[in-house]
């Protein structure tokens, strides 16, 4: 297979444009051999595919996601920026947004990406005051309605930046000062009602300074009370304005505060079960997460199903080498084919989608990097979902779940489960039956080798 290269970054820079590419990718089929003049075409993702019984866009729900791909600048804690973007250097903080928000439309173009999502300090510069700050993102907001009436790209989720600024150095929510909690407030209401007015269909709470470093100074009992009157405080609001969006936490177990109130899928369940949110708020997972917290991305999506809690995926993965969350595209068909079977199985995407939190290497410095990344992790997932459907289809692997658990079907098994059975009857039961139960095989291995015949 011929292997070529896009055009020079310098090149596009000569042209005006800040990809080389010019076209938006196609779908080209299995068989497609890239040349000179089109170096990339989706040979998986045909978003107009049925799968079982979606246009695999609507399956997938794709998004690409404003903040690693536009606002980072490729630091690291021991590098400096190592992007040269043009909207990261000083000039006007404006104009450099406009320009940002030119460059990140023409990237959805190009991919063909049906959503985006951003946090408010991604697409607008913070002002000296909130007002300020709100006055910014209004104007983006006109641009970005503009600019999705033309393309009819869709805004998947909004979320306002708890974490960045100093002010929240000992969290949102959860901090000490009423002030900031209700600093915090101001600010997600402002972006709640520009999700809505945009037709987002979820908004997110990503709570990465909600959590302490010792409890030398930390009043556990009244920073999880705090964190859940916020929720309560933005599920009514919700309700107030109108929003049909999920809203969405996203669990996270460490990193940057060392013990995070959002650990995991569990965690979270437990904390809206305490306060009366179970029916109301829902989950946004991502793999990263899922390994700091010593889970498997198909265990969180799989539980989240089980609670009825699932709501969306950030799509990216993590370096199993390394503690710290790297936010890499995905590109392991394995894993990926499971996450997908894991979210048919839970009843599909629903309104969430499949959110490219993900990051460029710091070296990978060229403009078109973005535009790659991008495009090959598409058509992977839309690779692995295919996989995931060949799964559903055949249905082996859910008939040995449930011939292993058949017993509970039996009169018995339906009587413990429905509190018919006191310890006492059980106990009398198997002494009068002499029950002798013999363990039956789970057959591992046999399985794993099952789910590489679908690869």
């Amino acid at each position: 297979m011929i292997t070529t290269l896009s055009p020079s970054p310098t090149d596009a820079a000569k042209s005006g444009a800040y990809f080389s590419f010019r076209e938006p990718f196609t779908f080209r089929g299995e068989g497609f051999v890239p040349t000179a003049a089109e170096p990339f075409a989706y040979r998986y993702y045909d978003k107009n595919r049925m799968v079982l019984g979606k246009r695999m866009e609507d399956q997938l729900r794709f998004a690409t996601c404003y903040w690693h791909s536009f606002g980072w600048g490729g630091t690291d804690p021991f590098g400096e920026p190592s992007f040269v973007r043009p909207w990261h250097g000083a000039g006007d903080p404006m104009a450099m947004a406009l320009h940002k928000a030119d460059v990140a439309f023409d990237l959805f173009r190009l991919i063909d990406s049906p959503f985006f999502t951003f946090h408010d300090r991604d697409v607008a510069p913070e002002g000296a005051t909130l007002r300020e700050s709100n006055e910014h993102l209004k104007r983006i907001e006109g641009v970005f309605e503009r600019k999705m009436d033309e393309t009819g790209v869709k805004l998947l989720w909004g979320t306002a930046n708890l974490f960045s600024n100093r002010r929240y150095l000992a969290g949102a929510a959860t901090n000490p000062d009423p002030d900031v909690f209700a600093y915090a407030a101001a600010q997600v209401k402002n972006v709640l009602e520009m999700t809505h007015r945009l037709n987002g269909h979820n908004y997110v709470l990503w709570g990465g300074r909600e959590g302490y470093e010792t409890l030398l100074n930390t009043d556990l009992k009244r920073e999880l009370a705090q964190l859940g009157r916020f929720l309560n405080l933005v599920v009514e609001h919700k309700h107030k304005i109108g929003f049909k969006g999920q809203i969405l936490i996203e669990p996270k177990p460490a990193e940057p505060t060392k013990h995070q109130y959002d650990y995991d899928v569990g965690t979270v369940y437990g904390f809206l079960k305490a306060h009366g949110l179970e029916n109301e708020v829902k989950v946004n997972l991502e793999q990263n997460h899922a390994l700091l917290a010593g889970h498997t991305f198909e265990h969180e999506i799989a539980l989240a199903g089980a609670l009825g809690i699932f709501g969306s995926l950030d799509m990216n993965r993590g370096d199993e080498m390394l503690g710290w969350d790297t936010d890499q595209f995905p590109n392991n068909l394995p894993q990926v084919a499971m996450t997908m079977y894991e979210v048919l199985k839970a009843g599909g995407i629903g309104q969430g989608g499949l959110n490219f939190d993900a990051k460029l290497r710091r070296q990978s410095i060229d403009p078109d990097d973005l535009v790659w990344a991008h495009a090959t992790a598409m058509d992977l997932c839309a690779r692995a979902l295919l996989v995931a459907e060949k799964m559903v289809q055949d249905g082996a692997l859910q008939r040995h779940v449930d011939t292993r658990y058949q017993g509970w079907n039996t009169p018995r098994g339906q009587a413990i489960l429905q509190g018919e059975r006191s310890l006492e009857t059980l106990a009398r039961e198997v002494e009068a039956e002499g029950l002798e139960p013999q363990p039956r095989s789970s057959q591992q291995e046999r399985l794993e080798h099952l789910v590489n015949s679908y690869i």
